[in-house]
């Protein structure tokens, strides 16, 4: 046996640990499906490998192990899939990585029923929020006419007022 293989041998097991305690506290563990495109094989190969570490270091991500497959070479550009087993804290995080990262499809592997806390659902749905106001307003300020961002600016700040109402409501209700 060398040692890669022993070291495999001793890690394996820590890991099913850590997953097993992970998922007894909320955790989630789901293989997240990417698709990389570039113009060389090697380039495409390289920004996987960035990716999948990339991920590790987003909030609430325990592990994230990548695998890259060949590039499929499709006119001028190269494909890569890219398939990533990740075990997150929670569902919430999750779907945070979900939001910023947009993978093609994702497959929950565990647990078999998820539940949310009132506080946890709303933290998703205003994470979802959040990003598509994000990218609505990116593609608005690069894409839209100046008469057009006007008018989309004007449309902020009736939400922001309308927000303000909402939440002063909610503190005279305390």
């Amino acid at each position: 046996m060398d040692e890669t293989e022993k070291v495999a041998k001793k890690a394996i097991p820590d890991m099913e640990k850590v997953t097993k305690l992970a998922l007894k506290n909320g955790g989630v563990l789901a293989t997240l499906y990417f698709d990389i495109h570039t113009k060389t094989k090697d380039k495409a190969q390289e920004i996987g490998a960035g990716f999948v570490e990339r991920l590790l270091g987003e909030p609430g991500v325990i592990y994230a192990v990548g695998e890259i497959e060949e590039p499929i070479q499709e006119g001028d550009l190269f494909s890569t899939p890219v398939q990533v087993k990740v075990l997150s804290k929670s569902f919430t995080h999750l779907a945070n990585l979900c939001a910023v990262h947009s993978p093609f499809s994702i497959e929950i592997l565990q647990p078999d029923e998820i539940r949310l806390q009132l506080s946890e659902a709303h933290d998703v749905l205003a994470n979802i929020a959040t990003t598509t106001s994000d990218y609505k307003k990116y593609i608005v300020e690069k894409l839209a006419t100046p008469e057009e961002r006007e008018k989309f600016n004007k449309i902020l700040e009736k939400r922001a007022e309308l927000g303000k109402k909402i939440l002063g409501m909610g503190e005279g209700k305390k």
